[in-house]
């Protein structure tokens, strides 16, 4: 691409009735189906200078996410061009920062309430969470992830486990084989706080959150890494009549447990250079798997000790030296072991090993967020950056919300980028016709027909997207 040979005469921002986040309309729109301003006005009461409006705040912090921001200062996105004719209160950039700066810790666990509502509300007005008759297992996955910030007027910053200063923000997600992950609970802690600090309530809340909603009677299976191997974890998930699926330490007792395996119990699995027989109907690959029963937490009296299976994946272990020398005169091993309570008829070792290693979709959602508004933890107070991350979790599950009602195989799993690139940063000018707004997108746009879609799901009582 290049240049026309039309020269370009001049340039100017004089233009009042251009928007260039266009998807905003559906979007917003769809947010206020959901309840987004009146859960916010209900839940919130977080004081203000010139009255609370909370839910508007808070709908504008989302909006502002969702069309790229990723600091305070990015939220002017939401003032330009003719946004004021579109929408009602575009909020300051300054006014919002005032606003989440007066966040505490209690109003932070209001803003949790109104992000648990919210997606709740989502999933009902499209398939965020998939159809009410699928049956399918729902997979819980839970995990931290440390966000690095710089500075030192930090609340809360410090170096944690992966040698980064920044604070801990550890997430749960929900998905299934029939919808991509939506986040159903966060919190923001401390960067020097352990992984499982306050996991065992999340995982609870989160499952809360399922039986509200039409996933309810499903089978739900919680996968999670080492670090939320604990006895605390477990027996809360169990007893809330959820499967766990953990990895688990080292420890001398599952070294005895993987020493104890038959060598003509393990089965080669599809992983990295795989090859399948079409003969044997087999995987031929270094990679194997095998289980045995197991009970975990044999240290603690019989009443708490949890029965279930310790599936193993052996690899081998290729880390030749550097120098020359004789030869290994034997295979050795690298062992990656998980703790699950899924029954054998459910899955058996090597369907249960795809499924927990399925857990990396967390990571996945990690990125994305911090690819999107958790670029940034923008504010010196906690508070402040804990209610900035309900913000950015309510604006991933609001896009995914909106790419599920496009119907369009490439973006209902598509990333929060791609969603904003396709369907919320449209240009589009504004004009006025018998008191009515009507909006001008661009010829050709290719991704038309999936806008046009989205927006007579949210609007169909307005004129048709033509």
């Amino acid at each position: 691409m290049q240049l026309s040979h039309t020269p370009v005469a001049s340039a100017r921002f004089d233009e009042p009735n251009l928007v260039a986040s266009a998807g905003l309309v559906p979007l917003i729109a769809l947010a206020a189906k959901a309840g987004l301003r009146e859960l916010g006005d209900e839940h919130l009461s977080v004081p203000t200078d010139k009255g609370s409006n909370a839910g508007l705040k808070l709908a504008s912090l989302v909006a502002g996410m969702a069309a790229g921001a990723d600091s305070i200062d990015d939220m002017a996105v939401l003032r330009h061009g003719g946004m004021g004719k579109v929408f009602d209160r575009p909020y300051a950039p300054s006014t919002l920062g005032s606003f989440l700066r007066k966040f505490t810790f209690g109003h932070v666990r209001q803003a949790d309430a109104v992000a648990s509502r919210f997606l709740i509300n989502l999933a009902r007005e499209g398939a965020l969470l998939g159809q009410a008759q699928n049956t399918g297992a729902v997979m819980v996955d839970i995990d931290d992830t440390i966000v690095e910030v710089h500075g030192y007027a930090k609340q809360g910053a410090s170096f944690g486990y992966s040698g980064v200063r920044g604070l801990n923000a550890l997430l749960a997600t929900v998905s299934g084989q029939d919808f991509a992950p939506a986040i159903a609970a966060q919190r923001l802690r401390k960067g020097s706080a352990g992984s499982p600090r306050g996991a065992a309530r999340l995982a609870s809340d989160t499952l809360a959150l399922i039986r509200r909603t039409h996933l309810a009677g499903r089978d739900v299976l919680v996968r999670a890494d080492s670090a939320f191997y604990s006895h605390s974890m477990v027996a809360a998930l169990t007893s809330a009549g959820a499967q766990v699926s953990i990895t688990v330490r080292m420890d001398k007792a599952v070294k005895r447990a993987i020493a104890s395996i038959d060598d003509q119990a393990w089965n080669p699995i599809k992983y990295t250079d795989a090859i399948y027989d079409q003969d044997t109907a087999t995987w031929i690959s270094r990679a194997e798997v095998a289980e045995i029963p197991y009970t975990a937490f044999t240290g603690r009296k019989k009443a708490e000790q949890i029965p279930g299976r310790l599936i193993v994946r052996r690899i081998p272990e290729l880390n030749p030296k550097s120098s020359d020398g004789q030869a290994t005169l034997f295979q050795t091993w690298r062992f990656h072991a998980f703790f699950t309570t899924t029954p054998t008829d459910q899955r058996d070792t090597v369907a249960a090993d795809q499924a927990h290693r399925a857990h990396a979709i967390i990571e996945n959602v990690h990125a994305d967020l911090k690819a999107s508004a958790l670029a940034h933890l923008p504010s010196g107070v906690f508070t402040a950056n804990a209610a900035w991350l309900i913000c950015a979790v309510m604006a991933f599950n609001l896009t995914r919300a909106a790419a599920t009602l496009t119907r369009a195989p490439t973006l209902v799993r598509a990333t929060t980028s791609t969603i904003r690139r396709k369907l919320i940063n449209i240009p589009a000018r504004i004009a006025t016709s018998a008191r009515r707004l009507h909006l001008h997108l661009p010829l050709n746009w290719p991704w038309e027909r999936a806008w046009t879609t989205l927006y007579d799901a949210v609007l169909p009582t307005r004129a048709r997207a033509t």
